[in-house]
């Protein structure tokens, strides 16, 4: 029966994982405790007993956005679901509760906060059936997201003891685990652990960026993915603002997100990010907890994670429809000294520290990463994953000695009394100010660092603390000490390997090798412009209708008949009799379509390839065509239509000083390119130029 309502009610043809075996535990009414992966499939394990079962199905979720991305979900497979919560009105409320208790209602959604209220109230008047703790790690005072209204309800398990309770979670070490299940007072629950390993998330770490070319970096990551969804995630509320605002400047679709906006405009951005209106989203950690986009392409950390559960649980929220999407995480030395701050205030300084330092270690692994990550989770993977940024480009190893004899001695010439900075402006010779008035440039390493860079430096002495050959005293000022490992080093007892810096290259985008079918990208623009309309009329997320997996399958594929649209992943019946017809049609008339197309314009083909997501240097080169032609069409396209976005091809401040010599420049020569060349120092090449003053034409 479970593979059954799998099939006709989800569209799945089979089970993965642990999914069938966790089913099947709890319809012999025992308790469990789930782990599994965001995108893993974790909701199935309580929905499809929630249907076999009579009665109802209580699930205890903790965001408002969270339940009612799930009952629109459930809806749309003709499921009766509804949610509970503080957006309902008090009118609301009462027909929820009425159907729920004459049994019209399989699943209703419920905040913590209001099941402890009605847990002796209306809730014991219902037929339960089952209750299902969703994020169930916010329980637990050792998990990564601690909510006190969840602990409140370790009394429920007495109350309803003749019912099966599931707790959920997709991210919680064994410390928390434990705590869990004796938090919630489970009845011999059994524990399933799915594999955590997701392997269409390209796994990527960045370390010592600058500030600049970090954000030169992103904006060309994001280039490079136009029309695709993301998330950024910011230590503080004014870096996601400041990031945001760059962004914004530079013509893409962003809006800032943390706990400091009014809730309404919080709310706001988040339905423009479900609903595709918005593209990428810049936030705290505030954001995405209650998020079940299926189609966010990639996450990107502007600094490191406090801890692997937290940085686990974000990059999960890209790619949760399976197909291949990438994560990137930038950090630096000063990341590591604010969140050691952050760990030594928070009530649990030691375990937090721990974290940390298992964060790091990731960070700064010369290895798999995947497998680094896979291990913190109890679960080994026998081989490199060849999806990581350490597999694709391993590091080149060095005996690092004499390296590591110069930092070290320099710190005890220095008395044990600098930081990080400090010590390498001694070690590279620096003349400035500071060094110069403490006297530094007399000490015997005065300089004996300089062939190498500030941020060569940067890279060999964080190598050399996560190494342990040096700590930091984060209680006296930063400052730089020897370990015991470290004199040995010093000394001569010890030799150590570091690994080569690797220099700021361009992060390419990599095609990956889990895209199974071939696409047809036309076919699939087309499913997805109706996709977008039927959800906009409907009133959901477009993923509720269906998700970028199913289209892309029904592009490869091209289903006409029923049969065929059931074949397609995620078409259940409900789906195909509610949408079948109009997504068939779309597919028919572009399979039957046989007149003779007429040859495209050579500017139609290149403006084509760019709304495809092909940068123009990509289009030169697929074209055999010079870039500075490619740069011409995509200007004489947007005076044909402003609805391209040319914006991402040229900077804001060189839109800035275009515009102004543009304005100083008199009618005759404002629309010859040579006098902007000339008067901007021959700084802004000529097809930018070009660009800008399309883009100025349109601008009223």
């Amino acid at each position: 029966m479970p593979l059954d309502i799998l099939k006709t009610v989800f569209g799945y043809n089979s089970f993965r994982g642990d999914q069938e075996e966790i089913i099947h535990h709890v319809l012999e009414k025992k308790d469990a405790l789930v782990l599994m992966p965001t995108g893993g499939g974790k909701s199935l394990c309580y929905q499809i007993p929630a249907l076999i079962f009579e009665g109802v199905t209580v699930v205890v979720s903790p965001l408002i956005s969270l339940m009612k991305d799930q009952v629109q979900a459930l809806q749309a497979h003709g499921i009766s679901a509804e949610y509970i919560n503080s957006s309902n009105s008090p009118q609301e409320e009462e027909i929820i509760i009425e159907r729920a208790l004459h049994g019209d209602i399989k699943l209703l959604y419920l905040s913590p906060e209001k099941l402890l209220t009605v847990s002796s109230t209306w809730l014991t008047g219902l037929n339960l059936s089952m209750i299902a703790i969703d994020e169930a790690h916010c329980i637990s005072m050792w998990g990564h997201d601690f909510r006190p209204e969840y602990a409140q309800m370790q009394n429920l398990r007495k109350q309803f003891s003749s019912i099966p309770f599931i707790a959920l979670t997709a991210t919680a070490d064994k410390l928390t685990r434990e705590d869990i299940v004796g938090q919630l007072n489970l009845s011999h629950p059994k524990t399933f652990i799915s594999s955590f390993n997701r392997e269409n998330l390209s796994l990527n770490v960045r370390s010592q960026i600058p500030k600049k070319d970090k954000l030169k970096e992103i904006k060309r990551f994001i280039s490079e993915r136009s029309n695709e969804s993301g998330i950024i995630y910011c230590l503080s509320r004014k870096n996601t603002e400041d990031l945001a605002d760059e962004l914004e400047a530079y013509g893409f679709s962003v809006a800032c997100y943390h706990a400091g906006l009014p809730p309404q405009k919080r709310e706001h951005i988040q339905e423009a990010f479900i609903n595709d209106d918005l593209k990428i989203i810049v936030a705290t950690i505030a954001f995405g907890m209650g998020i079940d986009k299926s189609n966010v392409r990639w996450v990107i950390h502007n600094n490191l994670p406090k801890n692997i559960e937290g940085y686990y649980q974000e990059i999960g929220r890209a790619g949760r429809d399976g197909l291949p999407s990438d994560t990137l995480l930038y950090f630096n030395y000063k990341d590591v000294v604010l969140l050691k701050q952050f760990a030594d205030q928070s009530g649990q300084q030691t375990i937090q520290q721990e974290k940390l330092k298992r964060m790091l270690q990731f960070a700064e692994a010369t290895s798999c990463r995947r497998r680094i990550l896979l291990a913190y989770f109890g679960e080994h993977l026998a081989e490199n994953c060849g999806n990581c940024d350490v597999c694709n480009d391993p590091p080149n190893f060095i005996d690092g000695t004499i390296i590591a004899q110069k930092a070290m001695s320099g710190i005890v010439r220095l008395k044990e009394k600098v930081s990080v900075n400090m010590l390498i402006n001694v070690l590279r010779g620096s003349a400035n100010a500071e060094v110069i008035g403490m006297g530094y440039n007399k000490i015997k390493t005065y300089g004996v660092g300089k062939e190498y860079s500030f941020f060569d430096w940067q890279s060999y002495i964080v190598q050399l603390i996560n190494l342990g050959g040096i700590e930091i005293a984060y209680d006296d000022k930063n400052r730089l000490k020897l370990t015991p490992y470290g004199w040995e080093i010093l000394k001569g007892d010890q030799q150590i390997q570091l690994t080569i810096p690797k220099k700021k290259e361009q992060i390419k985008k990599k095609s990956s090798a889990l895209v199974k079918k071939e696409t047809d990208s036309q076919l699939f623009e087309k499913l997805r412009a109706l996709r977008m309309q039927i959800a906009k009329e409907e009133n959901v997320p477009p993923y509720i209708i269906f998700n970028d997996k199913s289209l892309k399958e029904m592009a490869a594929d091209m289903p006409v008949t029923d049969n065929q649209f059931l074949g397609v992943s995620g078409v259940g019946e409900q789906k195909l009799l509610r949408f079948g017809e109009e997504f068939m049609s779309i597919i028919k008339q572009y399979k039957n379509a046989n007149k003779p197309v007429a040859k495209k314009s050579t500017l139609s083909e290149t403006l084509d390839l760019y709304k495809q997501g092909f940068s123009p240097a990509e289009i030169a080169e697929k074209r055999n065509l010079q870039i500075t032609t490619i740069y011409s069409h995509l200007a004489s396209g947007y005076e044909e239509d402003s609805s391209i976005n040319i914006m991402p091809l040229f900077s804001s401040d060189n839109l800035l000083t275009i515009k102004k010599i543009k304005s100083d420049l008199g009618a005759e020569d404002q629309n010859k390119l040579k006098p902007y060349f000339e008067q901007a120092n021959e700084k802004i090449p000529y097809h930018e130029i070009r660009l800008i003053l399309s883009f100025l034409s349109k601008d009223v």
